[in-house]
C-alpha cells in the first residue's frame, strides 16, 4: 500500500513539473463613446418631445457610423417605398404620470421653529414651490440631473428666488467624494455673438465669469451682466443651491442617469412595431380589380379620377374578351395577422416599462379581465419607482428649505439658524379603506397587533403623529383600558402595613358581647 502511495506521489510531482501556465498578455481596448453628456441630454430632450420629425433628423444627422443604419429612425428607405414612421409618446407619457403620481400625494409641507410658517407660506407661494418641484421632477427623469439655485435680487423679490437648473447648464465639483461646488451656466446672446454666465456656488461664497468661447471676459462687456457681481461672500456653513438626482449614473461620474438612458432602443423597436403594423394595415385594405370600361369617370370631363391611396383605391384590369364572360369588380381582402402583430406589440411594450412603471398606472389594460387586487398588484413596480423619488424628495427639500432660510437671514443681515422641515406624502395604490380595517380588525383579534399598530397601519401618513396619539387614546377609554401608573418595589409592602394597621383598630364583635 505504501508503495502504491509513493508512486502516485511521484507521478503528481512529474505532473507538476510539466504543468506550467502563463499569464495573459495585457490587451487594451479602444472604445469610442456615441455620445457625451450633454448630448447625451439632447438625446433624451429629443424622445420626451415626442416630434416624430426630429426623431428621425436627429439619427440620421448622429451618422451610420454610430447607429449602423440599422435603427428604426435612423434607416432610410428606399427609393420609391417609403414608409410612415409613427411615434408612440411613451417616454414623454412615462416621465409625465411618474411626475404627477408623485406630486398628487405631496402635502403641506411644515417648518419648525413653528414661528417660521408663515413666513415660509410666504416664500413658498411667490416662488409657486409645488410646480417648481414638479417641473424639477420632470427635468430630472429626463435629463439625468439638475440643481436648485437660490438668487436675491430685490428688484424682482423680497424674498430668495428659488431656480431649478436642468442637468445641461450644471456642472458638479467633487473633493474627495464629496460635493463642494455647483457652477451654473447661463447662455446669453448679444450681436449675434453667444456668450455664457459661469456662477460658481461654494460654501460661503458665489463667484461669477462671463465666457466668450475660451476666452473669460469683463461682466460689463454685455448689458445682461454689466450688474452681476464678480464675488459674493456669507456665512460658510451652506451653499446657496443643492443638486437633484434620482440614480447616479454608471457612465459619467458624478451625475445622474435618466430613465430614458437604457430604454432608447426599446422605444426605437416600440415605435417601429407599431409603424409595421399601422403599415401592414394599409397595405392590407381591400384592393378592388375593375375593368378598363368600369373605371370611374369625371361625370362632366369624362376623365378617368385617380384612386386615393384611403378612400377610392382600385386596381385597372382588362376587360373580358369572351363572349360568355361578363365584365365585373373584384375585391380582394388579404389576411393580416391580427395576433402576431398584438403579441409582439404587448412584448415590445413590456421591454419598454419594465423597471420603471407599470402598464395600469399607463392606463394600459392588456388582458381586460382583470379584478381590482390583480390591478393592484400590477401597480408594484410604479410604487418602486415612486418610493425612489419620493424618498430622495423627502431628503432635498428639507436640506432646500434651510438654505432659503439662511439665504433669507443673510439678506436680513441676521445670524443664521438650522430649520427642519416636514415634507409627507400620502399613501399610493392601497386598497379600500375597508378592505384595510378588515384586516386590520382580524390582525389585533388575533391578539397580535396592538391599538397603536392598528391605528398606525390603518391611518399611515394620512393623519399626523399628533392626531394617532389621541385616537389611541380615544379607543382605550372606550374599550375600558386604563393607564395606571406602576407601583415601585416598597409600595406593596406599604399597602399590606396599612391593612393590618386597620384590621387592629376595628372593634372584636367578641369583645364586644362579653
Amino acid at each position: 500500500m505504501k508503495a502504491v502511495e509513493k508512486m502516485a506521489d511521484a507521478v503528481r510531482r512529474k505532473a507538476r513539473s510539466f504543468l506550467r501556465i502563463d499569464p495573459a498578455d495585457g490587451a487594451s481596448f479602444y472604445i469610442k463613446e456615441t455620445f457625451d453628456f450633454e448630448s447625451n441630454i439632447f438625446k433624451n430632450r429629443i424622445w420626451y418631445r415626442g416630434d416624430s420629425e426630429e426623431l428621425s433628423q436627429f439619427y440620421k444627422s448622429v451618422g451610420s457610423a454610430a447607429t449602423n443604419g440599422s435603427r428604426f429612425w435612423a434607416a432610410v428607405p428606399t427609393i420609391g417605398r417609403n414608409i410612415r414612421k409613427i411615434h408612440t409618446g411613451l417616454p414623454a407619457m412615462i416621465i409625465d404620470v411618474l411626475a404627477g403620481v408623485v406630486m398628487s400625494d405631496l402635502n403641506d409641507i411644515t417648518v419648525k421653529p413653528e414661528k417660521h410658517q408663515d413666513t415660509w407660506k410666504k416664500i413658498e407661494k411667490d416662488n409657486k414651490f409645488q410646480e417648481l418641484i414638479e417641473q424639477a421632477i420632470t427635468d430630472v427623469l429626463v435629463d439625468g440631473d439638475g440643481a436648485f439655485k437660490v438668487t436675491i435680487d430685490t428688484d424682482i423679490s423680497q424674498y430668495p428666488i428659488v431656480e431649478f437648473v436642468t442637468g445641461e447648464n450644471v456642472e458638479f465639483n467633487y473633493r474627495r467624494g464629496r460635493l463642494y461646488e455647483i457652477i451654473f451656466k447661463t447662455p446669453y446672446i448679444h450681436k449675434s455673438n453667444v456668450y455664457v454666465l459661469h456662477e460658481t456656488y461654494g460654501y460661503g461664497y458665489i463667484r461669477s465669469e462671463l465666457h466668450r468661447g475660451d476666452q473669460i471676459i469683463e461682466l460689463n462687456s454685455i448689458p445682461q451682466t454689466e450688474k452681476v457681481v464678480p464675488e459674493v461672500t456669507f456665512d460658510k456653513s451652506f451653499i446657496m443651491a443643492k443638486e437633484l438626482m434620482f440614480t447616479k449614473s454608471n457612465k459619467w461620474k458624478g451625475r445622474g442617469r435618466s430613465i430614458i438612458d437604457n430604454k432608447s432602443d426599446a422605444f426605437d423597436s416600440f415605435d417601429e412595431c407599431w409603424s409595421q403594423w399601422m403599415e401592414a394595415l394599409r397595405i392590407g385594405r381591400a384592393k378592388e380589380y375593375i375593368p378598363e370600361g368600369m373605371l370611374p369617370r369625371n361625370p362632366y370631363t369624362g376623365e378617368l379620377l385617380r384612386p386615393n391611396a384611403f378612400d377610392h383605391a382600385y386596381i385597372q384590369h382588362d376587360q373580358a374578351n369572351s363572349e360568355t364572360d361578363k365584365p365585373q369588380i373584384e375585391v380582394i381582402q388579404p389576411a393580416i395577422p391580427h395576433e402576431s402583430y398584438l403579441s409582439t406589440y404587448v412584448t415590445a411594450l413590456d421591454q419598454c416599462l419594465q423597471g420603471i412603471i407599470s402598464p395600469s398606472t399607463l392606463g394600459i389594460d392588456t388582458k381586460k379581465l382583470d379584478n381590482a387586487e390583480a390591478q393592484r398588484e400590477k401597480e408594484k413596480t410604479t410604487l418602486y419607482t415612486r418610493n425612489k423619488i419620493v424618498n430622495k424628495i423627502q431628503d432635498v427639500i428639507p436640506e432646500l428649505i434651510d438654505i432659503i432660510f439662511k439665504s433669507y437671514n443673510t439678506l436680513l443681515k441676521q445670524p443664521v439658524e438650522d430649520i427642519d422641515a416636514e415634507v409627507p406624502f400620502g399613501e399610493y395604490a392601497n386598497p379600500s379603506f375597508e378592505s384595510q380595517v378588515e384586516t386590520v380588525a382580524k390582525g389585533k383579534q388575533a391578539g397580535i397587533m396592538s391599538i397603536e399598530a392598528a391605528v398606525d397601519e390603518l391611518y399611515g401618513d394620512s393623519k399626523d403623529e399628533e392626531w394617532k396619539a389621541k385616537e389611541v387614546l380615544r379607543l382605550k377609554e372606550e374599550q375600558g383600558i386604563i393607564e395606571m401608573e406602576e407601583q415601585k418595589v416598597g409600595d406593596d409592602l406599604i399597602d399590606q402595613q396599612d391593612i393590618m394597621n386597620n384590621d387592629k383598630n376595628k372593634p372584636s364583635s367578641e369583645g364586644g358581647r362579653n
